[in-house]
């Protein structure tokens, strides 16, 4: 008879001393500037550098005053979202570690005062600009002003920062779309940001609206036009810097940390999804084959705080590649050349999970249609999102009420058609440098910090990111699961009963045809 505790041998009671975070130590003792700190990435990097980083000195908030409320009281607000509460649990007094600076990016030196900038100057030795105007459909003015002269007035700040050890710009992946192949390097752009900035300074508003498509040629929208005039900046004046460009490509919430499915916005395909499971958008035009470069936000600013290691340490990330030397380091942050997640399958994804989460905010029972033919969208949208919008506000006027599904409906479209272009299309991503970075960290620092998608589960991110906008974006918790669960069974039979009475309202019309004529 074996002995109990005879398959325990001495080395299972040693205990394994971790490595320690080589990016733990790099942040150890910093003055750390975070600029979109009220972002929905620059609140993650805020967080993740406050709790995973502990030993920091100082987190610059640059944040601005807004609707007559003090950046003090802005700031009070913004820590007390739920993504800082896993924060407050492991470092009760992360507060102290945070100043808050007056600063608007709309405005010229990023609308610092001359004391905050001594400060800022004397002090910061690591920044992370993510500060950026998403708006695709944003002002040419306001665009460049906000992501290509904020850029630039920043990167001269950098220059006289007597500490700086990394400069982190965050872009993305389309800043360069009429481009099919996108290398991990910092591309020419039709006009450098100087000129450009110099063309707002002597033209008029009106006259730039009229020369605005002009301006963008093969870019689509204003945002990854001024992004990549952004990085045209970034190439300029960052040279001898020690700095590098993140580019992710479509963020999605958060996968694992410090939440799981967590996102603060409507932007992209996540609007599309809550679309979906409210019931509201029910056609797309898309390539159902084209790759959907999703990626999850914790990772791509996990990928962000190794780039500031590795170009703050000057960690090698390939025998080619020497970071921090006289050109920009790139690191694309793609999800396209690990796994093949396909617009199909994104969808397949979307309503497998959506079921499981119901709402009982859901609108009606949801249908989809990813449609290749524009045509064919086009008549989905009449069909599908214009008539029953008719309807819904002929009804809403006979019973005395405001009529809003027309108009919903109107900025629906506009929005499903921005993402078209990203859906209809592939592009071709080199990631070299960012898998190449991965593989440098420690085991500790890809536990803490990893952003390796190559064994990611998708179907189970699938069903967090469901969770997620039903959760944070909709704000209905999922206590309310047997209510959705009952609602969505009522408004499956609503759906497929106005179907049979359709069909059978159309087959009646077709049998008075027939008899008339005959």
């Amino acid at each position: 008879m074996d002995r109990e505790g005879g398959d325990i041998t001495y080395t299972d009671m040693i205990q394994t001393i971790a490595e320690p975070s080589k990016i733990g130590q790099y942040f150890s003792g910093s003055h750390v500037l975070v600029t979109g700190a009220s972002g929905f990435l620059g609140k993650l990097i805020t967080e993740k550098l406050l709790r995973s980083c502990s030993d920091l000195e100082k987190l610059y908030f640059l944040i601005r005053e807004k609707k007559g409320k003090k950046i003090e009281d802005r700031c009070l607000e913004i820590f007390d979202n739920i993504v800082f509460e896993k924060l407050k649990r492991e470092q009760p007094k992360f507060r102290n570690k945070v100043v808050f600076v007056n600063g608007d990016c709309l405005k010229p030196d990023l609308g610092l005062s001359n004391e905050d900038k001594e400060m800022l100057l004397k002090n910061v030795n690591c920044v992370f600009h993510c500060a950026a105007t998403v708006k695709f459909d944003e002002k040419i003015r306001t665009a460049a002003y906000i992501n290509v002269r904020a850029t630039r007035d920043l990167l001269k700040m950098a220059k006289q920062m007597i500490n700086l050890k990394s400069f982190i710009y965050i872009s993305t992946a389309y800043a360069h779309c009429c481009r099919k192949d996108i290398q991990e390097v910092v591309y020419d752009t039709p006009i450098t940001g100087e000129k450009l900035l110099t063309l707002l300074e002597t033209c008029s508003d009106d006259f730039l609206d009229k020369v605005t498509p002009t301006l963008l040629g093969e870019w689509p929208n204003t945002y990854v036009y001024t992004k990549g005039i952004a990085e045209e900046v970034v190439g300029s004046e960052g040279k001898g810097l020690p700095i590098a460009i993140v580019r992710p490509s479509i963020v999605v919430g958060t996968a694992k940390a410090p939440i799981a499915g967590w996102i603060d916005n409507m932007y992209g395909v996540t609007g599309i999804t809550v679309g979906i499971a409210l019931g509201l958008i029910r056609t797309l035009h898309c390539k159902k084959d084209c790759l959907a470069d999703i990626v999850p936000a914790d990772y791509v600013i996990n990928s962000a705080i190794a780039a500031a290691w590795s170009v703050g340490s000057k960690e090698s990330i390939n025998k080619e590649v020497t970071v921090n030397n006289n050109e920009v380091t790139v690191f694309n942050f793609v999800c396209s050349t690990q796994t093949q997640i396909t617009w199909r399958i994104w969808m397949k994804y979307s309503e497998q999970h959506l079921k499981r989460v119901p709402s009982p905010l859901q609108l009606w029972h949801h249908f989809f249609i990813l449609n290749s033919n524009y045509f064919m969208h086009i008549l989905c949208v009449i069909l599908f999102h214009y008539i029953p919008a008719y309807v819904g506000d002929l009804l809403a006027l006979c019973i005395g009420k405001q009529p809003l599904l027309v108009k919903g409906y109107q900025k629906i479209g506009k929005f499903t058609d921005v993402i078209s272009y990203f859906a209809v299309r592939q592009w071709n991503f080199s990631d070299q440098n960012t898998q190449n970075l991965y593989q440098c960290l420690n085991s500790t620092d890809k536990d803490t910090f990893g952003f390796n998608l190559k064994e990611f589960d998708w179907d189970a991110y699938f069903y967090t990111f469901a969770r997620g906008g039903r959760v944070y974006l909709l704000k209905d918790p999922l206590e309310t699961l047997p209510q959705g669960r009952i609602k969505y069974i009522k408004l499956i039979f609503m759906h497929y009963a106005l179907i049979a009475v359709l069909c059978a309202i159309f087959l009646w019309f077709c049998y008075r045809m027939i008899t008339l004529i005959l």
